[in-house]
């Protein structure tokens, strides 16, 4: 059986949806949070269980019966490389014989803040004596998508990125990754350096938006400090508007960029361009 974490979020859902191509439901463990909100999960015939990152214990239990285990970094900054300890730990008492780890880009060179719990991750699935593949994830798409309503709004897209090149793909992009390296053999041992085709920089993320549009949008450079503050000034939590701003300062210094086209090589297709997901925003 393959076991899901975070089997009803953003990338979950979609990496069950391409599993859902090759293999079995029944041999589909979604392991999820509340159960609540995985009724459809379960109407496919996908066997939902539930459990918590904080929880080694309960986690042991989910995976009971699993061979192959996708870990799914989760999404609470300053908690994960506890929370990933214990889901590895209950892993082993579980008897999994395989590891895939939703990793960052680069993540031993990284100058994003973010790569410092990705880093122990991935050593703590280095010692824990299971076969294990790292899929380092660049960035996705969407999280710069978000932000085109607002600067449709104002004329502006704001950021602290300067003239770095971001190699961003899609969530469905990395889903189809994710998919392909948890259902099938000869994955043990690799590292994959995930990131879009083409890297763009954030002022021509603002002319493609413009250009598509049809209302004139800039690119503002703000400083790590500003950028914050102003992401903070919306409503963003404090910590996430540190983590966003941060993870744009470590794009210029080319800490989201890869042109190994490893994404595409693994999914067999173009990862998903710029424009494309732009007019689907639109």
């Amino acid at each position: 059986m393959i076991a899901i974490t975070g089997a009803t979020g953003q990338l979950g859902h979609l990496v069950i949806e391409q599993l859902l191509k090759t293999v079995p439901a029944s041999q589909i463990v979604a392991i999820v949070r509340n159960p609540a909100k995985a009724q459809a999960l379960s109407q496919q015939g996908i066997v939902v269980r539930q459990a918590d990152y904080t929880d080694e214990a309960t986690f042991a239990a989910a995976l009971s019966g699993v061979e192959k285990l996708l870990l799914i970094s989760s999404s609470e900054v300053g908690q994960r490389a506890t929370q990933h300890q214990n889901v590895i730990n209950a892993a082993k008492t579980a008897g999994v014989k395989f590891i895939a780890y939703t990793s960052l880009l680069h993540a031993d060179t990284s100058p994003l803040g973010l790569h410092v719990e990705h880093v122990a991750t991935e050593k703590a699935l280095a010692a824990s004596g299971i076969p294990y593949a790292l899929l380092r994830n660049g960035w996705y798409t969407e999280n710069y998508l978000a932000s085109a309503p607002p600067a449709l709004e104002h004329g502006v897209f704001i950021g602290a990125a300067g003239d770095g090149k971001i190699a961003s793909a899609t969530r469905a992009d990395y889903a189809a990754a994710a998919a392909k390296v948890i259902a099938e053999e000869g994955h043990a041992g690799k590292v994959y350096e995930l990131a879009g085709d083409h890297g763009w920089t954030l002022s021509e993320l603002a002319a493609e938006l413009s250009k598509q549009s049809g209302k004139p949008i800039t690119y503002q450079n703000l400083s790590e400090a500003d950028f914050a503050a102003a992401l903070k000034s919306v409503g963003l939590p404090a910590g996430l508007a540190d983590m966003l701003a941060d993870s744009d300062v470590g794009a210029s210094k080319g800490g989201l960029f890869d042109d190994s086209h490893t994404l595409s090589k693994l999914i067999g297709r173009a990862t998903t361009p710029l424009a494309q997901s732009i007019k689907a925003v639109l």
